[in-house]
């Protein structure tokens, strides 16, 4: 039996990766590809792949909107998220949102086939770093002090927070979240109360440094 995979990256090198990767198995193909959201909903509402690999970030556009949008749509349809983002901040995020996997874009070759097949099998798939996370959290324990401030941030404030570091406007936030631009001005409040920050000054230069440490920009 051969499986369908359609793949969400808004870099087509990458795209060119998966694709030769997978099909160089004889029970994978790569059905379709996309770069964006739009693209993405557009392209699955025509065909029906088995799972779908999602990057978080695309572009100008949110995968874990993705993710959520997909999971109602379809949510018996596995997605593994594969992203250079950083598992402890958007792993359990991912998750939450409707993924049954997350694997970060260092990871092998055949970690990634072997979770493919994992999830294709009914699986879900962590880290051992999230599995023990999960425990903690199960067990009630509180978040560890190697954690992250922005940690603190809900799904949408860490969103708006990314933005803001890539140079988006508020408008531009706004039009990309499909929010109003006075629901911004709350995030942006509510992320200066949780990180900490005087002001917007320093709201923007903390979100740019945090943009440029991930290779957001």
């Amino acid at each position: 039996m051969t499986h369908q995979i359609f793949v969400v990256d808004d870099h087509p090198l990458m795209r060119r990766g998966y694709r030769s990767l997978l099909e160089s198995h004889s029970d994978l193909r790569v059905c379709g590809e996309a770069g964006s959201v739009k693209e993405a909903l557009a392209g699955l509402k025509e065909l029906k792949p088995d799972l779908v690999i999602a990057d978080i970030a695309l572009g100008e556009s949110s995968g874990l909107d993705l993710i959520r949008r997909l999971h109602s749509r379809e949510p018996d349809l596995p997605i593994l998220v594969v992203s250079m983002h950083d598992e402890v901040l958007y792993a359990e995020r991912a998750l939450r949102a409707g993924a049954r996997g997350y694997l970060t874009k260092g990871e092998t070759d055949s970690d990634l086939v072997e979770t493919v097949r994992k999830l294709l099998a009914g699986g879900h798939h962590l880290t051992p770093r999230m599995q023990a996370r999960a425990i903690d959290q199960m067990a009630g324990k509180a978040a560890g002090p190697g954690m992250p401030a922005e940690s603190a941030l809900t799904d949408r404030e860490l969103e708006v927070y990314e933005l803001l570091g890539r140079g988006f406007s508020t408008r531009e936030v706004s039009d990309t979240l499909r929010i109003s631009p006075k629901t911004v001005e709350t995030y942006r409040g509510r992320i200066k109360e949780k990180l900490g920050l005087a002001d917007s000054t320093e709201l923007l230069h903390r979100a740019v440094q945090y943009a440029q440490d991930r290779g957001l920009v």
